[in-house]
């Protein structure tokens, strides 16, 4: 029988209590999630026992004091915000990335790299002032009022930028170098080995990246509260006025009353589920990728 000594009992019990902290803290951060799905379910019934859930999405007016609670237009308005700025956003960010590891200098790289993470470290209500004071006043003389669904997919498309050029920057970083070396032996182009070696061999890394980046942007509150213009309707272009879910809550919560406050934890329902169909999307993609 072998008898371990006192150092590698002293290692043996600190493993296991070390692993015991992590199942802990785990099952506190499910239980989390839980508490605050819970949270919003309890607040949400009461209006989704007198209205329904079908109307929420059929109807197209928000006057909460008549009791038209339609979340379709700002469901449309978060949707397109956030899809227009993550079509910006991922080409920029996986250039940035690419570049950043198989074409910049070291140097260059490694500064790219600061003012991308300083970019990312800004709050967004700074994004949101900039859009303010500089992209609307421009985007007003092509087409008033400036305040509008292009300017909030621009801003957006700003903001989660940092996000996925740094996760895609990482991602790229830890492709093993054998395959890059083995590629490069086969005689085969940078832009080939990129194309063809690195960007495969990372793609579970560049999806959580978009994946990340349009969390980001689905919960923007600030940001598109200052620049979107705020109208709850269908937008009819990329100059009309809109409204989000997120915006729409952060300005009607403070005096928000009974039915009223009640709808308004239906917004972040909703905003729960689509985070958790990106989850969901973002597990699928990495299941494809590792089987």
């Amino acid at each position: 029988m072998k008898i371990l000594s006192k150092p590698s009992i002293l290692y043996h019990w600190r493993a296991k209590a070390f692993v015991y902290l992590l199942q802990s803290l785990a099952l506190a951060s499910g239980a989390i999630v839980l508490l605050i799905v819970g949270f919003l379910l309890r607040e949400s019934l009461p209006i989704l026992r007198q209205v329904g859930m079908v109307r929420f999405f059929s109807d197209r007016t928000w006057h909460p004091t008549s009791g038209e609670f339609g979340l379709y237009p700002m469901l449309w308005g978060s949707m397109l915000v956030t899809i227009g700025g993550v079509a910006i956003a991922t080409p920029l960010g996986l250039s940035s990335a690419i570049f950043c590891q198989y074409y910049a200098p070291p140097m260059v790289a490694q500064a790219y790299r600061r003012l991308i993470e300083l970019l990312a470290g800004i709050p967004s209500v700074i994004y949101g002032l900039w859009g303010l004071v500089v992209l609307v006043p421009l985007i007003s003389r092509l087409h008033p009022p400036g305040t509008s669904l292009l300017t909030g997919l621009l801003v957006l498309a700003l903001m989660i930028l940092p996000t996925i050029a740094l996760v895609a920057d990482t991602s790229l970083a830890n492709v093993p170098p054998s395959y890059l070396q083995g590629a490069a032996a086969l005689g085969l182009g940078r832009w080939a080995i990129v194309r063809s070696v690195a960007i495969p061999a990372a793609r579970a890394g560049l999806s959580t990246a978009v994946v990340l980046g349009t969390g980001r942007a689905i919960g923007e509150t600030m940001a598109v509260l200052m620049v979107c213009g705020n109208v709850v309707q269908m937008p009819e272009g990329l100059f009309s006025p809109v409204r989000t879910l997120t915006a729409n809550m952060a300005l009607e919560m403070a005096y928000a009353m009974a039915d009223h406050r009640s709808a308004l934890f239906v917004s972040g329902l909703v905003l729960m589920a689509l985070v958790g169909l990106l989850v969901a999307i973002a597990e699928g993609i990495n299941g494809e990728v590792y089987d």
